[in-house]
């Protein structure tokens, strides 16, 4: 499969999705379609490279918070730093910053100009300990190449030999062992254009002499070498000329019967119409006279289609006013529909969207869900779907009001956002209760996403007219090829849902 192919596959499967496209997701969809195609590329491999320079207690915390792309591991390392105390923060930034120049270094070996000038840049601003601007903008000067970047030049030598993107020495070491021979005289293709330039342009069918020439030589292209084939290609060239020159006549006389007639049918409607003016009878005569010209040459058709084209002049100018008129009337309705139509839109966007969490709705959800189902069918990608319910939350609008409640549901539906991937599908089922769609991910994945937002939820501070409102949530999880269809998937996550529920809340099921 080639990286092109990759990139088809890729943007389907955003649009099947329906995510918004940011250069994370397509990074991360694209690395997903070329592993699974069997291809490495070098950009999807970074974090390997990377990780195999971290301790193993900072392995472990990459794996556990399912670190997958090189972006989301310099946030976690970031992220750690933040939790350091000074001297071991100093000494990780320290590693960090060598980390980076020795990368910098590596990749201004290789041969491309525009990574070895940043490259350059990135070692002169790490030497004279850059500002957070000249980050940022580094960053941006980076992330700019990846987005441009195009190696599908390398395709030019797949003709001198095998390409192999992930290994450009290999490729060129493989280019040392091409022999280039001559190649062997072949008719066959010569004989086929050929035979292709005999058969008649305009003619319905081919003369017996021109198909018994044609099936010699399709038979034996070598024939084409022969002495006597010279005449016999001018007589077949003639042959075919001449088969076309008698089409054409018959086809010219066929269009003039045909202007005959519509010269009669045009003169009968001038003779009837009342607004019959000078010029008008004078093409009428002039019409009358040609029509005794019997001549068969383009040249009396010409004439005959340019009289009938004068005298239709007039009358196509009234009806020109009255298509221009309909016209208008079709741009104020054109207008009209524009605006129906973006109504539609802002109507289709409300309809997919809850009011309060500004998440997906229970039918936006359904919609996701039948999408997830169809690649599960056609392609055997699972998916996990994860059930939340907040613990007595009855007990919060009871106790607070039910505009406390909303707070709490709009908090909870950040911290949803906030812990979920982009690729993941969040909204609303229903009342307390929230919905999870996690793409390509095994039931172990889900566990620690749902864990990771129970506790967030345990941990943070839901406040209401500055009282504290304390808050857990239960999760029940299910994988979907454990089950038999999407709906038994949908019940097993609520039937663990429930388990969890009845063994004390504020836990994952499956746990």
């Amino acid at each position: 499969m080639t990286i092109n192919q990759i990139v088809r596959n890729t943007v389907e499967r955003l649009k099947s999705e329906g995510k918004v496209w940011t250069p994370d997701l397509y990074a991360e969809v694209f690395c997903m379609e070329a592993k699974k195609a069997g291809v490495q590329v070098e950009d999807c491999t970074g974090i390997e490279r990377f990780t195999l320079l971290l301790d193993k207690k900072t392995l472990d915390e990459v794996k556990q918070y399912r670190v997958r792309t090189t972006a989301e591991l310099i946030r976690f390392l970031i992220s750690k730093l933040g939790r350091l105390n000074p001297s071991e923060a100093s000494m990780l930034v320290e590693v960090l910053i060598a980390l980076s120049r020795a990368m910098a270094q590596s990749i201004d070996l290789l041969h491309n100009p525009d990574a070895s000038a940043l490259a350059k840049k990135t070692i002169t601003i790490l030497e004279t300990q850059g500002g957070k601007t000249q980050l940022e903008l580094l960053k941006q000067a980076w992330e700019n190449f990846l987005s441009v970047y195009d190696d599908t030049f390398l395709i030019k030598l797949s003709s001198f030999g095998i390409v192999d993107r992930a290994n450009l020495k290999k490729t060129v070491e493989g280019l040392e062992n091409v022999k280039i021979t001559s190649p062997s005289k072949d008719n066959s293709k010569v004989a086929s254009l050929l035979m292709m330039g005999l058969s008649p342009s305009i003619a319905p069918t081919m003369d017996d002499e021109l198909a018994t020439l044609a099936r010699k030589v399709y038979d034996n292209p070598d024939y084409i070498d022969h002495d006597t084939f010279e005449n016999e290609i001018k007589m077949a060239i003639a042959m075919r000329i001449a088969l076309d020159k008698k089409s054409v006549n018959e086809m010219i006389r066929s269009l003039d019967e045909l202007l005959g007639k519509l010269s009669v049918q045009l003169i009968d409607l001038i003779e009837k119409s009342d607004i019959s003016t000078v010029e008008i009878r004078e093409i009428k005569n002039n019409l009358e006279s040609l029509e005794t010209d019997k001549s068969g040459d383009f040249k009396a058709a010409h004439k005959r289609l340019y009289t009938i084209a004068s005298a239709l002049e007039e009358k196509v100018e009234v009806l020109s006013k009255d298509l221009k008129f309909h016209n208008e009337k079709v741009i104020q309705m054109g207008s009209k529909i524009t605006a129906l139509e973006e109504e539609l839109a802002q109507a289709t966007h409300a309809a997919r969207e809850d009011f309060l969490t500004k998440l997906y709705n229970k039918r936006a959800l359904d919609e996701f869900m039948g999408h997830k189902e169809a690649e599960y069918e056609r392609h055997g990608r699972s998916y996990c779907i994860a059930m939340f319910d907040l613990d007595h939350f009855k007990k919060v609008n009871d106790t607070y009001g039910h505009e406390a409640g909303d707070m709490v549901l709009r908090a909870f539906a950040r911290i949803l956002k906030e812990e979920g991937r982009t690729n993941d599908i969040i909204g609303r089922f229903g009342g307390e209760e929230f919905l999870v769609i996690l793409g390509d991910t095994t039931l172990e994945g889900a566990k620690i996403f749902a864990n990771k937002v129970r506790e967030h939820v345990q941990g943070a501070h839901f406040m209401y007219q500055d009282q504290r409102i304390e808050l857990t949530v239960s999760v029940g999880i299910a994988q979907r090829d454990a089950y038999s269809s999407l709906g038994n998937t949908i019940v097993g996550a609520d039937e663990q849902l429930y388990a969890a529920k009845k063994k004390g809340r504020n836990r994952v099921e499956p746990a």
